[in-house]
Formats: structure tokens, sequence, C-alpha cells
């Protein structure tokens, strides 16, 4: 089950930089919890896919240097990453956008259930990121 889970979230990144949006939702389980970091927890398939359709307008984004760990069972996993990106346009209560680069740290926790991520927390440090893009 560890490797399996490796696998998947190995995926989940693989589609996530391909830019394969029904490749990267159809491994959320339906009722997906997504905690949003720095913010609140979005609920659904629908929620999450409404979340990186706005995150795709804004952002560039490719995961690199990924490093999966998981329990024993395979039922909950983290990765540790580098997020490589290009600012966009304007993402609403942020500095503006004009294409700035940034590399951020960042990290995930996952459940998974039924081969699929039923729960996805994301973690970055906001004021990092806000200092790269000259906020």
């Amino acid at each position: 089950m560890r490797q399996a889970t490796v696998d998947l979230i190995n995926r989940y990144y693989a589609a996530f930089n391909a830019g394969d949006m029904p490749a990267f939702l159809g491994m959320l389980t339906e009722d997906v919890a997504h905690d949003v970091n720095q913010g609140g927890r979005e609920t659904g398939k629908r929620a999450f896919a409404a979340f990186m359709q706005r995150m795709n307008r804004s952002y560039k984004e490719e995961i690199v240097d990924i490093t999966v760990m998981t329990n024993e069972a395979g039922s909950r996993a983290a990765a540790e990453f580098t997020v490589l990106g290009k600012y966009l346009v304007t993402d609403e209560g942020l500095p503006e956008a004009s294409g700035q680069t940034y590399r951020l740290p960042a990290g995930a926790f996952f459940e998974i259930r039924g081969g699929q991520v039923a729960r996805v927390t994301n973690y970055y440090n906001l004021p990092d990121w806000i200092a790269q893009v000259g906020g």
C-alpha cells in the first residue's frame, strides 16, 4: 500500500505539472477536503476544480524536488517540494502581478481512501511569497 500511495502522489504532481486537470482531478474523491494554505477548508471535487481554475488563471507553477513519505498503511502521506512559479494575473487581495517569478519551499499532507486523494492540506510561507513578488 505504501508504494501505491507514493505512486499516486507522484502522478498527482505530474498531472499538475502537465496542466492535465482531468487527470489531476480524477485522482480525487468526490468529497475531497482541500485545506487551502492560510485559509479555510473547501469540500468536494467541484470546489477543488473551481480553486484550480482560479489558480491556473493567476499562476503558472511547476512542482520540483518532490519527496513523498507515507505511513505503514499508505492511508496518509506527506510531500515536501519546491514550487517554481510565475505570477501572471493579479489575485484578489494580493500584490499586483507583472510576470514575477518565485521559488517557494512548500509541503502537503494527504489522506488516501480507495486509491484516491480524500484530503490535501497545503502549506507554504505566504509572507515569503509576497516578498518575492514585490509586495
